[in-house]
């Protein structure tokens, strides 16, 4: 088989890889595999996002944020780029060596350690110095970490240019202190990056069981990052580190962790507001924009209420409560009122109409509804057909009132105006023809009265039963 595996090989031995073939480092392992979470998480939202019925704006914006302000977090917590310094020099690549190297170097600290970064320019370097590409991490988890790391580069033989950024961060006496600096700076604002973290765990379980609660925890979220930002700036060193080099020096500034973490920080204070805000105008409103109540017995519970017109159980009472409550109601409101004193006053008119079965109750029919019916008017009728109407028995009172009309069956729906202030016409039509008929009446009960010899007596008693007497005349002649 010879030809098939004699790749790479001497003499019919292994297979020999006699060179170097070290790649660099290309970028942060843990930094990466966060970007990738992240970026699952986004895309089977993505995947699902089609399914969702309605408030599809919102969803995907607080879904979103959520895993943008979540990721900051994690990211600028085990990031290098707090403060960050860049330049290009010319120095010794080895000790007892005359020539010279011109490379790229950078220093990168983050918040429990630097990378410091050292590539050779391949268009200035034309000879073997060209492959050189350094990065060397120093940890300062420990107070001697940092000079621990310092020494073990030493005997390993790093190039100059790492060794002497190294050195600066590794001196921890009189004013050369920026090493401890930057550990302090970067160990409480780690303090306060969990604790946003823990923050934003709970505002994600809030946002689906009490969006209120939810806005006011991303607030707090945002206020933590924000601290967080404004501790470290004030405890960078006060005298700013700057490593020399020949003909250049390394300046240090804020990198884009630092701005990351502020502008996170800044639109979860501002999102927070802006819902705790629109909650207290509108309450209830932000948990249906979410579905986080959608077709439950609270969402059926809110939206009874509100069709009613009336104010919510768990509205709270705070500053300015009523103009609140004017600016979370509906236009509808006057409308529904204006329709209840309308019912209300066609109740109490309801006499006179016609009732046929002689039902005490109006029948509970689903057919009434939505269809609304015209009420039936009441029958006018002329004074002398109502004067001399037949009833069962003239002499029987009890059968006289038996008789009477009286309507509780056809219930009047809410009409307009309109319609009110006919039946007000009517009503005062019957009342001014009851009037007549009374005026007519009166002089036959006083023949009657006549002739019976009917006096009153002066007993008060007496005079109450002659006047009852009398009213059931009257409904006789009725």
């Amino acid at each position: 088989m010879k030809g098939w595996f004699d790749l790479s090989r001497v003499d019919g031995g292994p297979t020999l890889y006699s060179h170097a073939n070290r790649t660099t480092v290309t970028g942060d392992v843990t930094t990466a595999a966060l970007f990738l979470a992240a970026g699952t998480l986004f895309i089977a939202f993505l995947v699902i996002f089609p399914g969702v019925r309605k408030e599809r704006f919102t969803t995907f914006s607080s879904v979103t944020f959520s895993l943008f302000v979540g990721t900051a977090i994690l990211v600028t917590c085990q990031g290098s780029s707090w403060h960050v310094a860049k330049n290009q020099v010319t120095a010794t690549y080895r000790a007892f060596s005359k020539e010279r190297l011109r490379a790229e170097v950078g220093a990168y600290i983050g918040l429990q350690h630097v990378n410091i970064t050292l590539r050779a320019l391949p268009e200035v370097n034309q000879t073997e110095a060209q492959d050189i590409d350094f990065n060397e991490r120093f940890s300062w988890g420990g107070a001697g970490d940092m000079r621990q790391g310092y020494r073990e580069g030493l005997v390993r033989g790093l190039p100059f240019p790492l060794l002497t950024v190294a050195e600066a961060l590794s001196l921890g006496q009189e004013g050369f202190s920026w090493g401890g600096q930057y550990r302090r700076a970067g160990y409480y604002c780690a303090i306060l990056l969990w604790a946003s973290f823990a923050a934003w765990c709970v505002t994600n379980l809030l946002l689906i069981v009490v969006p209120r609660y939810g806005a006011y925890c991303l607030a707090g979220t945002g206020s933590l990052m924000l601290v967080a930002d404004a501790v470290y700036w004030s405890l960078l060193p006060r005298t700013q580190l700057m490593v020399r080099f020949e003909g250049a020096e390394l300046n240090f500034s804020l990198g884009w962790c630092f701005w990351l973490v502020l502008a996170a920080g800044a639109l979860s204070v501002l999102f927070g507001l802006v819902i705790a805000v629109f909650d207290m105008l509108f309450p209830h409103r932000f948990s249906t924009v979410l579905e986080v109540d959608y077709d439950t017995p609270y969402d059926r519970h809110i939206i009874i209420e509100e069709s009613r017109g009336k104010p919510s159980l768990e509205r709270p009472s705070a500053f300015g409560s009523r103009i609140l409550r004017r600016l979370s109601r509906r236009d509808t409101n006057s409308k529904q009122q204006e329709e209840q004193r309308q019912l209300q006053l066609q109740l109490q008119l309801r006499q006179g109409l016609d009732n046929d079965a002689f039902e005490l109750d109006p029948p509970k029919s689903p057919w009434r509804y939505p269809f609304q019916r015209e009420p039936r008017q009441p029958r006018l009728q002329p004074p002398r057909v109502a004067a001399f109407r037949r009833t069962d028995s003239q002499d029987s009172a009890s059968s006289t009132a038996s008789s009477v009309r009286v309507s509780f069956s056809n219930l009047p729906p809410p009409q307009r105006q309109s319609s009110l202030l006919r039946q007000h016409q009517e009503q005062k039509l019957l009342q001014q023809q009851q009037q007549q008929l009374q005026q007519q009446a009166q002089p036959q009960l006083q023949q009657e009265a006549e002739q019976q010899e009917i006096k009153i007596p002066s007993h008060p008693a007496l005079r109450r039963s002659t006047a009852g007497l009398e009213d059931r005349r009257e409904v006789a002649m009725w």
